[in-house]
């Protein structure tokens, strides 16, 4: 149906056969086509093919509200918002209704008194698909005003009604989400009394504003989201409300690496302006595996999650550090290593909520711990194991005294020159196939990927600073070499 051919009255809509049907018919029935054709039902959303799509394709084909429930940076919100593809492209709707009045079926006084009034000459709108997505994120301030409605004396003033009219009501967010979808994100911050009212609505389709009955049969999707009660202690989810939702479904981080970076690469931003950016897969991989860490580690508040959103940032650091060195240096493209990792310090340490134990040693020192860690993991999953014996020589040369000092500011040139004294680390890099001709960017991120390893497993030592040396020595050893700055 194009725009000039829609129906514009009430009787025009009659007699091109239109019939309404609810919006939890209407999600079934766009899902069934979405199911039928093999459309992706969720495009961008990685890592819930089998487990939380699913879930929520069964709460829409059996018509019920349900809840998401996940701690932060599960793409809860984001699932929300693409439910509006599950809609019809738009819908008729009386002209001028608050609550998006069905032209065959309205609910409101203002649509009964149209129709009453003006027959088959009322007019019609046509409401867009994006206009039916409603979405409030609930604050202990939130008022029933804000979303049932409330008296407008203005309004009753204005045009002469009492105070008791339907007329002279200002209609909150739910009501204007009628024939739609609405959200409400942190459902549990929400006051006990609002979400009574949203239970009574969900179930009798009546509330009372200002202690007057009101019946308002709402035809509405009602989605929410919510943390795991044992962290979210600001509030709970009443027991009538949570009886009303018809599914609950557990939203996780990912569960592979490499769900993990198929996101973090999806969310970043990445291409920068000027320069080719070109990020190692070993240097993706350590970032993605210190969020994996940091999920397992003691020292973190599990209960409070580590977002997803950290490794986003951090990856998008890591390109920025790097390019600020190829702008510096004069190199033709941006490759990001492991000093750039740590450059990134800033955006760990920043989304780690530490337990007692943690916050005894320091968000700082858990950050670098954990991407010594991430860089060992890397490692021996390209294959480290393999070049035990390269290694040897590697750990040798610190073991004698030698000392590697690699500034994050260095050219990939200058760093490769150092690089190249510490005997056996190129070999071990070529070994693995991790060296670059054509770029050495990305052979001196693989020899710090090593060195990185060797400073996790606690062979070699590594400053802040960015120096390498050997391990912790034993009281009463002598000195060793002065150090060979790059």
């Amino acid at each position: 149906m194009t725009r000039s051919s829609r129906p514009r009255t009430l009787g025009e809509l009659k007699r091109s056969g239109y019939r309404p049907r609810s919006v939890k018919d209407e999600l079934r029935a766009n899902l069934l086509r979405k199911l039928e054709s093999g459309e992706p039902l969720f495009p961008g959303i990685v890592g819930y093919d089998d487990t939380v799509i699913p879930q929520i394709a069964n709460a829409l084909l059996a018509r019920q509200n349900f809840i998401l429930l996940g701690l932060r940076g599960q793409a809860k919100s984001r699932i929300l918002r693409q439910l509006v593809d599950f809609l019809d492209p738009e819908i008729p709707i009386l002209a001028g209704s608050e609550v998006n009045d069905d032209p065959l079926r309205p609910i409101s006084k203002y649509g009964r008194l149209l129709v009453a009034e003006r027959g088959d000459d009322a007019p019609v709108d046509w409401l867009p698909r994006e206009a039916r997505y409603v979405e409030k994120l609930a604050t202990p301030d939130v008022t029933i005003a804000d979303i049932i409605g409330d008296v407008d004396p203005i309004r009753a003033a204005r045009g002469g009604h009492v105070l008791a009219d339907e007329l002279t009501i200002h209609y909150g967010l739910l009501p204007r989400a009628n024939r739609g979808i609405f959200a409400i994100n942190e459902l549990p911050d929400l006051a006990g009394k609002i979400q009574v009212g949203l239970f009574n609505v969900m179930q009798e389709g009546d509330v009372q504003i200002k202690g007057y009955p009101v019946r308002l049969p709402l035809d509405v999707l009602l989605v929410f989201t919510a943390n795991p009660e044992d962290y979210t202690a600001r509030g709970k989810i009443i027991t009538p409300l949570k009886d009303r939702i018809g599914a609950e479904i557990l939203t996780h981080y990912p569960e592979t690496v490499e769900e993990g970076m198929a996101i973090t690469r999806q969310e970043a931003w990445i291409e920068r302006d000027g320069r080719p950016v070109e990020i190692p897969e070993i240097v993706a991989e350590t970032v993605e595996r210190i969020a994996f860490l940091a999920r397992e580690d003691k020292r973190v508040d599990q209960r409070s999650g580590v977002s997803q959103r950290m490794p986003i940032t951090v990856l998008e650091t890591v390109v920025s550090n790097a390019e600020r060195r190829a702008v510096l240096c004069g190199e033709r493209a941006v490759v990001p290593r492991l000093a750039d990792v740590y450059a990134a310090l800033p955006a760990i340490t920043g989304k780690l909520e530490l337990e007692y134990e943690g916050e005894l040693v320091g968000a700082g020192r858990i950050a670098r711990e954990l991407v010594a860690r991430a860089a060992a993991e890397t490692f021996r999953a390209w294959g480290g194991e393999s070049v035990a014996e390269r290694l040897e020589e590697v750990v040798g040369y610190f073991e004698g005294g030698g000392v590697l000092q690699v500034g994050d500011t260095a050219s990939a040139a200058a760093c490769l020159e150092g690089f190249r004294r510490v005997p056996g680390l190129l070999d071990a890099v070529e070994a693995l196939e991790l060296a670059r001709p054509d770029s050495p960017g990305h052979t001196v991120a693989a020899c710090e990927l090593v060195l990185e390893a060797l400073v996790a497993e606690r062979r070699i030592s590594r400053s802040e600073g960015g120096g390498y040396g050997r391990a912790p020595r034993r009281p009463g050893a002598g000195p060793g070499k002065p150090p060979l700055v790059v």
